[in-house]
């Protein structure tokens, strides 16, 4: 019969080098965290409610995306083209698509097209739109925001936290459509409009691959990054830098601390034995090896923990490579590695003589330890 046991490893402690010191930044707030966790990495005055500027198209964009599809087409409405600042130049009764406004509104960061998609989504208006996006962000459990204006501009109450947004960025940055968008330095859409980012870590940071900036006078230079190098994915959200050259400085040096604190590393190492399986009639236990190698990037400074569960005890024959039990390697909550524990080596059944003379062995056994 096949038996199960569950083994539980002790913590593995890493081998931690110095740790850098988390840099000095020049801002209202910060949050740095892991993306695939959610676990803050860094943070300061994450939940000040503060402007956040053209940040808020975050919002925009997720009613847009979650109620329209690319290929609508949008008649710009004329109090979308004459919203001002940043902008595409629209014209009131052009028609573009979805996809060209959502590329206006997070490569460019236009309000027009920004504003031009709130009244299309809010059927003809801003201020439905804008209770739509109050709404949602209560749904999502947004505690620190609330928004007056679709597109970021300075305006009385309109707040959120650099905690908010990364929260918001997160959830926006499951869609295709978003993630194929931010990654853009330019683009060419109705018009010949040839559009260019604010984004300036896209072109100066390795892995950076969004998400948006923002700036007005009352809020300050922000942006939300997102960062994937080598496995290790990571947001960090920066509000109400004093200049441009600031917040990219004070981000990419949050962001160059937080892939400091991760280190690729063989979390599965073939050929070594996770367990054992006894298999009778006399034959040395199966060691249980991984199917194979893993290595994956982990943080530095948390322990790995290893669940081992496998066979106990199996009847032969065994074949090298069977499956008989499984390992997981966990750090904190995260599943950083899973793989089936295999069989190291073949050991075939013994014949009828061989049962023989194992039973008749241990017979003489019992027997001799019944003498006085």
């Amino acid at each position: 019969m096949k038996r199960r046991l569950v083994v539980a490893a002790a913590a593995l402690a890493l081998a931690t080098p110095a740790l850098a010191a988390l840099p000095q930044v020049h801002a209202r707030a910060y949050l740095v965290e892991d993306g695939q966790t959610g676990q803050v990495l860094a943070r300061y005055h994450e939940r000040a409610r503060v402007p956040i500027a053209s940040l808020t198209k975050l919002m925009t964009v997720l009613l847009t995306v979650e109620r329209t599809k690319p290929s609508d087409v949008v008649t710009v409405a004329p109090g979308a083209a004459s919203v001002g600042e940043s902008s595409i130049e629209l014209r009131p009764g052009e028609r573009l698509t979805v996809r060209e406004l959502l590329e206006g509104a997070l490569i460019q960061s236009a309000n027009d097209a920004a504003d031009a998609l709130a009244y299309y989504v809010g059927r003809g208006s801003e201020a439905r739109f804008v209770a739509m996006m109050n709404t949602r962000a209560r749904q999502l459990g947004l505690r620190d925001t609330h928004y007056t204006r679709p597109d970021g501009l300075d305006a009385p109450g309109h707040v959120s936290s650099a905690r908010d947004v990364t929260k918001l960025a997160r959830l926006l940055m499951r869609h295709a459509l978003v993630r194929s968008i931010v990654r853009r330095q330019s683009a060419t859409i109705a018009g010949g409009r040839v559009l260019h980012t604010w984004n300036d870590l896209l072109a100066t940071f390795p892995g950076v691959f969004g998400v948006k900036t923002g700036h007005t006078s009352a809020a300050g230079w922000n942006e939300v990054a997102s960062l994937d190098r080598r496995g290790v994915f990571v947001y960090g959200t920066i509000l109400g830098s004093p200049d441009r050259t600031t917040r990219n400085a004070d981000l990419s040096a949050l962001l160059r601390w937080a892939l400091s604190r991760y280190r690729r590393i063989p979390v599965l190492r073939a050929g070594h034995v996770y367990a054992k399986v006894e298999v009778g009639y006399g034959q040395a236990p199966v060691d249980l090896v991984p199917a194979r190698g893993l290595i994956r990037p982990v943080r530095i400074d948390q322990p790995l923990l290893e669940r081992v569960v496998a066979m106990a005890a199996v009847a032969l024959p065994v074949l090298r490579g069977e499956r008989l039990g499984e390992i997981r390697v966990y750090q904190g909550p995260r599943l950083v590695a899973r793989q089936p524990l295999v069989a190291g080596r073949t050991v075939k059944r013994p014949g009828a003589l061989g049962r023989a003379a194992f039973y008749g062995g241990r017979t003489l056994d019992h027997m001799w330890g019944w003498l006085p």
